[in-house]
């Protein structure tokens, strides 16, 4: 596979804005498309208009929004422990945590959670992504999104990935994933070591415009991102794995982008 063959007809799909900036800097001026799946953010209102505002702003074209809204998930699975699902990955007290703490501020007027709880808006995003994507994604495309532990371990990446490897399955096109890591999705990631040499593709990050784009996020408002972050010189893209590979013999997966998860 050359970089030609595999950026041709191509889309990243992510999950929320900035996403396509951190996990796929190499390749976010070469694609044809790119869709953001998140928009509105209800624990902080502002933070939607700035999302609509940069992109308005985009230093590129082919850009959009499914502006479907954020569950707020983040944090409230057991990365300790993480248990996949249908609908992307297990929450666990945390969101029930949440939804206790909304339930109480919506009694005097202060809550702006959507009803229903986290669990329950996080399953009918799935849904919801499913249908968008259906519409969009193409057997002839070359489909970049989130790997299946995240990146950096978000529960809102795992299921943007499940429901693309749903559509994969049913409809045929090539799925690509990168190799960002931390400490705390490494016990998801290992999951899906194998014995298999997987064919991967090495691309330079485009420093200049990922400091182009992230001076957009910068100027509205919605960086969500550490301020000194330092790109890696290289992402490495490989077809994403069709199920978790199995334990036995001496297993691996491509060479890791790994960094450590500040919170």
């Amino acid at each position: 596979m050359t970089p030609e063959d595999m950026l041709r007809n191509s889309i990243i799909i992510a999950a929320h804005p900035d996403d396509e900036l951190l996990w796929f800097g190499a390749i976010l001026k070469k694609v044809d498309r790119v869709v953001m799946v998140h928009r509105d953010f209800w624990p902080d209102p502002a933070v939607g208009r700035a999302r609509a505002a940069v992109l308005k702003d985009y230093p590129r074209d082919n850009v959009l929004s499914l502006d479907i809204p954020e569950a707020a998930t983040h944090s409230c699975a057991d990365w300790s422990n993480p248990k996949l699902t249908e609908f992307g990955i297990e929450l666990g007290v945390q969101a029930r945590l949440r939804d206790l703490k909304q339930k109480a501020r919506r009694l005097i007027g202060k809550s702006q959670a959507p009803l229903g709880g986290i669990a329950e808006n996080y399953e009918a995003n799935y849904h919801t992504l499913y249908g968008e994507l259906k519409d969009i994604l193409r057997p002839d495309m070359n489909v970049f999104t989130h790997n299946p532990w995240g990146e950096y371990g978000h529960e809102d990446h795992i299921q943007v990935y499940r429901v693309v490897d749903r559509l994969r399955r049913e409809t045929g096109f090539r799925q690509w994933m990168t190799n960002y890591c931390t400490e705390r999705s490494l016990p998801l990631a290992m999951r899906y070591f194998d014995n298999d040499a997987r064919e991967h593709v090495q691309l330079p990050v485009d420093i200049p415009f990922a400091e182009q784009v992230a001076d957009v996020f910068r100027r509205n408002g919605c960086w969500t991102w550490a301020e000194n972050w330092k790109w890696f010189p290289f992402e490495l893209y490989t077809e994403a794995p069709l199920e978790e590979a199995q334990a036995d013999g001496q297993p691996h997966i491509l060479p890791l982008n790994m960094f450590r998860f500040g919170h």
